[in-house]
């Protein structure tokens, strides 16, 4: 979270609306748009910096937003958005014990079970919650493949879930090392 919007500047949302070609490739189409109005706690802005919540006005059509599918997208300056991932290498660290789980006849939660090969995790970056399905493990180090394209940085920290008993529980963290990037297709 960094920079200034100002009203009238042209942004960019990313990864924007996904797809998949004939080919079975992911493509993502940025949109790119107009910051028409800014709104704060019943106050109209002529510009917004990082902190609170900002309304943020668009000429993008609403049945893209519908139904929280923009949740997790990234706005900014054109041109100056972190790349979009759709493989991740991650280092992370797993709790000792499962938070809000007992386990019959004991005070403390269950162990935390390592990682495995082809497990489903929910990952959860920025805003954005994903499917992630785990590719490899070594040591401290795994390499996950995410259900959708998340835009974000390497270094960005990010949290770990897994399926307990039909809820899923915070099983540990992790931070971005490195990954497979999708280029961005315009329509210009």
């Amino acid at each position: 979270l960094q920079g200034v919007l100002r009203v009238g500047q042209e942004i960019e949302v990313r990864p924007g609306i996904i797809s998949k070609a004939s080919d079975g490739k992911i493509l993502c189409t940025p949109i790119r748009t107009a910051v028409v109005s800014l709104f704060a706690e019943k106050n109209d802005l002529n510009y917004a910096v990082p902190g609170g919540l900002v309304g943020v006005g668009t000429k993008i059509d609403p049945t893209l937003c519908r139904g929280d599918r923009m949740v997790g997208q990234v706005l900014g300056a054109v041109n100056s958005l972190p790349d979009i991932f759709v493989e991740l290498e991650i280092s992370y660290y797993l709790l000792r014990r499962l938070l809000g789980v007992r386990v019959e006849g004991k005070d403390k939660g269950a162990k935390v079970k390592k990682l495995e090969k082809n497990e489903m995790l929910m990952v959860n970056i920025g805003s954005l919650s994903v499917a992630a399905r785990v590719m490899a493990v070594k040591a401290d180090l795994a390499k996950i493949i995410l259900t959708s394209p998340v835009c974000t940085d390497i270094g960005e920290k990010i949290a770990l879930s897994r399926r307990v008993e039909k809820h899923f529980r915070l099983i540990g963290w992790g931070q971005i090392r490195k990954g497979t990037r999708v280029e961005p297709t315009y329509n210009d």
